[in-house]
């Protein structure tokens, strides 16, 4: 007889306790516990035969384009036949769009099946005109039982399945309803069986809320193969697509978007789109360079430094951390001598893109170093950098391909850690290797 066993789950990050908590121990999240049902079936099955590594023979798994190359460059180069692709991301933000638009591409492989448990197939056709999308080879499946979809599948046999969204599957075989954790990571699992052994890829569609009753797919990261995660302010017309996970390819690539009537259109050249409206003679503002995956972009740093009104000055970061801030401003006042305790500083990175990289640092220094100075920075500079709590620049990896970037959108003056400088060609442009940021700072306003 299957047997019935009583769990509390954390709604929020998965977390189980054979009782309930007020407090998940994991996430900290307050009255996240929801009682859940397992029934595990006592089922034999014949165990696997141990196979030597030297006896084990493979081919090279084919990359099928979806036409959209920001995607495919995200992927790692395409599609993998077989691969599980989780896409997360804010409801609205354009997850729905961007795999319809791939399966214009994809359909051309044969039949993919379209798993619509949210849309009605006259919602989801309503956007296919709007995309002007029209193939024979899309089918539309409004079903949200996971046996549903499986028997489905092995009649029409797809070349590519999607499931939109994984929130509003659920399996019989659980009683907890949809979209809690117990029936994500069980249709996840099954959904991921059913893609390996068929040799279909899967993409899974998941939404990213605050409310910890929907689980968001924290829970499916270490189920899928890759985890794709849409950024950016849905007031934004632009959307940063980026891998965060990726058995296939390069973790941390982005692909850059453009939201428009017609539906998603690509950004070939993000770094001329993020200056394209950088101004003149304006303080607080430098340019430097950022490497994401293999892709080095070009944003503009803007920092204001304002005089506190308040008894305890305030740090704004938007687009970087909070706590790289708090430290590159101490190392302005030890190492440099600017006065910047008493005053107001808020960061902020152009074009809605966030970065994590150390590389920004002197970037960051230099635009608030500008802004309390109140001295513009020559247009012609820009600057890239790590900054170390004794004040000395520190060398950062692939700087020759950051300065090829900056060459090519016409800069000829760069600050960059004297370390570097033996990696450099010649690009036509002035390289100019510094120690420290004091001596940094000297050059670019004296």
């Amino acid at each position: 007889m299957p047997r019935t066993k009583i769990l509390f789950q954390c709604q929020s990050c998965g977390y189980s306790s054979p009782k309930w908590l007020g407090k998940c121990p994991d996430c900290s999240e307050w009255n996240s516990f929801v009682e859940e049902e397992r029934v595990s079936k006592l089922k034999t099955r014949k165990a696997a035969e141990p196979v030597s590594l030297a006896d084990i023979t493979h081919t090279e798994g084919d990359r099928y384009s979806t036409d959209i190359h920001e995607l495919d460059r995200t992927l790692g180069g395409g599609v993998v036949m077989g691969s599980v692709v989780l896409i997360g991301g804010d409801p609205g933000i354009g997850k729905s769009t961007i795999i319809l638009q791939s399966l214009k591409g994809l359909s051309r492989l044969g039949h993919v099946l379209y798993v619509s448990g949210e849309e009605s197939p006259e919602q989801v056709k309503l956007r296919a005109e709007r995309l002007h999308i029209r193939s024979d080879n899309i089918i539309l499946l409004p079903e949200t039982s996971l046996e549903g979809i499986i028997s489905v599948t092995q009649k029409v046999k797809p070349r590519v399945i999607v499931v939109d969204s994984i929130q509003t599957i659920f399996s019989v075989d659980l009683p907890s309803a949809p979209g809690s954790v117990g029936q994500i990571r069980e249709c996840a699992t099954k959904l991921m069986f059913l893609a390996k052994k068929q040799n279909i890829p899967l993409f899974i569609i998941g939404h990213v809320t605050k409310d910890g009753a929907i689980a968001g797919p924290k829970v499916l990261e270490h189920i899928v193969d890759t985890v794709l995660y849409f950024e950016g302010d849905k007031g934004s017309p632009f959307r940063i697509l980026r891998a965060v996970k990726n058995r296939f390819g390069s973790a941390n690539e982005i692909g850059v978007f453009e939201m428009a009537e017609s539906g998603l259109k690509e950004v070939d050249n993000p770094s001329e789109l993020f200056l394209s409206e950088k101004p003149d003679n304006v303080p607080g503002s430098i340019v430097t360079v950022s490497l994401e995956g293999t892709r080095p972009l070009l944003v503009e740093i803007q920092a204001l430094v304002t005089a506190s009104s308040f008894g305890v000055p305030r740090r704004t970061a938007i687009g970087v951390d909070y706590n790289r801030i708090n430290l590159l401003v101490a190392v302005l006042e030890k190492r440099v001598g600017m006065h910047l305790g008493s005053m107001d500083i808020y960061v902020n990175v152009v074009g809605g893109l966030r970065i994590d990289e150390p590389a920004i640092d002197m970037g960051i220094v230099a635009a608030i170093a500008s802004s309390f100075k109140n001295q513009s920075i020559n247009r012609e500079f820009f600057t890239f950098g790590e900054v170390g709590l004794s004040g000395e620049l520190r060398a950062i990896s692939q700087a020759g391909v950051r300065i090829r970037e900056a060459a090519k959108l016409g800069f000829t003056r760069g600050i960059v850690p004297v370390n570097n400088m033996q990696t450099f060609d010649n690009y036509n442009i002035e390289i100019i290797g510094v120690k420290s940021v004091e001596e940094a700072i000297e050059i670019l306003f004296f």
